[in-house]
């Protein structure tokens, strides 16, 4: 979790932080997810954060140690994770039925009009998800889980 605070406190996704540190994408959201880097991705992570390679190598006494008290915000990031998911899923359907009502209008075949408009919505939402497209309110889940904790991340 705290690969992921270092990431949104930057602004970074993903994968800028994949191509900065010389690792996958995969592998950033395996650690984020709560697995532990190897020696070579945590002197990586520890250089491209500019912090103490001990944060991310610590046992794990010291890691739930960490967690406990930072419940709060891992709380806050999940909500605003959540809150971002939703906008970006409203945006894009929006944008595909103002698309397919202005491209085919009213007269076509209703069931053509769903099945496409919910596929490519799908698409779009993977497109999103994976971070492959991103939309103007990039970072909206930091600004959201700053504003819930009251605090900066």
């Amino acid at each position: 979790m705290i690969v992921r605070k270092l990431r949104l406190r930057r602004g970074w996704s993903q994968d800028q932080l994949a191509e900065f540190t010389g690792v996958t994408v995969r592998t950033i959201q395996r650690i984020e997810r709560g697995g532990k880097p190897s020696l070579e991705t945590a002197k990586a992570l520890a250089a491209v954060f500019e912090v103490d390679f001990s944060t991310f190598t610590s046992e794990e006494n010291d890691m739930t140690e960490r967690e406990e008290v930072k419940r709060d915000e891992i709380e806050a990031m999940e909500y605003a994770k959540g809150v971002k998911d939703f906008l970006s899923g409203v945006v894009v359907y929006f944008i595909l039925a103002i698309f397919f009502f202005a491209s085919w209008g009213f007269d076509t075949p209703l069931l053509y009009i769903v099945f496409g408009g919910v596929g490519l919505g799908l698409v779009f939402q993977g497109l999103m998800a994976y971070e492959i497209i991103r939309l103007p309110f990039q970072n909206m889940e930091r600004r959201i889980a700053e504003k819930k904790l009251g605090r900066k991340l």
